[in-house]
């Protein structure tokens, strides 16, 4: 312990009064904490804020320098107590030796947080980059992370034991060992929820899809061995949390926060009802508004083709015209390009698939402006029912397999129908 000169007089009355001296030490050492707190956060903390603001890395929040600083600046407080407890005269060893353990553990802790918010504020800084996407750098950091925490945490037990971390890493091994065979499940668990969080893959309130466990539905909560999951049909599934890391699922999430959920749908048409437009289907077609620039674009474009194929004395059959399905396409963009519930700044097209024995698909492809499920059905078959209407005024009809209904119809037409011999 320190010693100081003080006068005769202190000493006569430290020596009468011992209780009171430790007493009085003890409050001293305490303005003194915090006052050093006072300082470094009122002077030291808006004067390095000041110079801060001024760069472009300290006035930018989202980087975090003023985080880091903020967390540095704990670190004199804790100096202050650890140093200054030795001055406090007659307090018992053990009392001492606790006070400056705890201090110094929590110096530790100070520092180990503020090399986590410096690993934050580096992989903010490089996202920023062209490139970021390309190498990401953010499981590194993590890693860093946790070498650091890990490191940090023996060295806070081995100050709080007043052991040497020598000896502490010794004895942590073997029941390191036993702790990973008995609590495997949990360790696990504590990983992936930890990577769940750090990565921001799963929210409670997040619509998931898996499958493999009949999963279907909102996230309604997120606990360390479990994810429970309510799912559309009112039941709830518990997922274990370390399979939502080792195995795959779909979060819907991405398509909440677009503000579009996706149309995607086909009409089946009947191949042989297609074919090239005569003058009166157009003139017929023309009424529709939607079809005007289309068809008057589409006829500019066919006279020219055939007139400079007629320069060239090729036979008219080469000629281009204009087909209905070519036509109800462009119908179907144009209605959907219209409807205010239909998002428009995402992809929106109407396309042909591949034919087969079920007809031409003509698939939609579009996205609602609303996600809300019975919303979203709602404008989906709005449209559909529309496109259905609509067909036959493009002389289209939509393939349907043969029914019952339609082999008896034929079988009692052909029953009706008079024989030569009755004729």
């Amino acid at each position: 312990m320190m010693k100081l000169d003080y006068p005769q007089w202190f000493h006569d009355w430290a020596s009468s009064q011992p209780w009171a001296y430790t007493i009085s030490a003890c409050v001293i050492l305490a303005i003194a904490v915090w006052v050093s707190q006072l300082i470094t956060q009122q002077i030291l903390l808006r004067g390095v804020s000041r110079l801060l603001s001024q760069t472009k890395l300290g006035s930018d929040p989202g980087i975090g320098i003023r985080t880091i600083v903020h967390r540095l600046a704990q670190v004199v407080p804790a100096l202050v107590l650890s140093a200054g407890i030795y001055l406090v005269p007659d307090l018992p060893d053990n009392v001492t030796t606790v006070i400056r353990n705890v201090s110094i553990a929590y110096l530790i802790l100070t520092l180990a947080r503020s090399f986590s918010a410096a690993m934050t504020s580096v992989n903010e800084i490089y996202s920023r980059q062209p490139d970021a996407h390309t190498k990401p750098i953010k499981g590194y950091l993590q890693i860093a992370k946790i070498v650091v925490y890990v490191v940090a945490t023996i060295l806070i037990i081995a100050s709080l034991l007043d052991r040497s971390p020598v000896i502490l890493l010794s004895g942590i091994g073997a029941m390191g060992a036993v702790a990973m065979l008995v609590f495997q499940d949990t360790i696990l668990s504590l990983v992936a929820s930890i990577q769940l969080s750090s990565n921001d893959m799963l929210r409670v309130g997040d619509w998931i899809e898996m499958p493999q466990l009949n999963a279907d539905g909102d996230v309604i909560d997120v606990a360390l061995h479990t994810v429970r999951v309510q799912n559309w049909d009112k039941t709830i599934t518990s997922i274990p949390t370390k399979r939502l890391i080792s195995e795959s699922f779909k979060n819907w999430r991405g398509m909440q926060e677009s503000g579009g959920r996706r149309i995607k749908r086909a009409l089946y048409i009947d191949q042989n009802s297609i074919h090239f437009l005569s003058e009166e289907q157009k003139k017929k077609l023309k009424r529709f508004s939607l079809l005007n620039e289309y068809l008057a674009q589409k006829e500019k474009d066919i006279s020219e083709w055939n007139s400079n194929l007629e320069q060239t004395g090729a036979d008219p059959i080469n000629g281009r015209q204009v087909t209905n399905i070519g036509t109800f396409r462009a119908y179907v963009k144009q209605y959907l390009i219209s409807r205010p519930d239909v998002h428009k700044g995402l992809t929106l097209m109407v396309r042909q698939l591949n034919p087969g024995p079920q007809g031409l698909p003509i698939e939609i492809y579009c996205f609602s402006n609303d996600t809300a499920w019975e919303i979203y059905e709602g404008i989906q078959s709005d449209i559909f029912d529309h496109l259905f209407a609509i067909l036959p005024q493009f002389d289209l009809q939509v393939f349907q397999e043969t029914s019952g209904q339609d082999v008896r119809s034929a079988v009692q037409t052909l029953e009706l129908k008079p024989k030569r011999g009755d004729e």
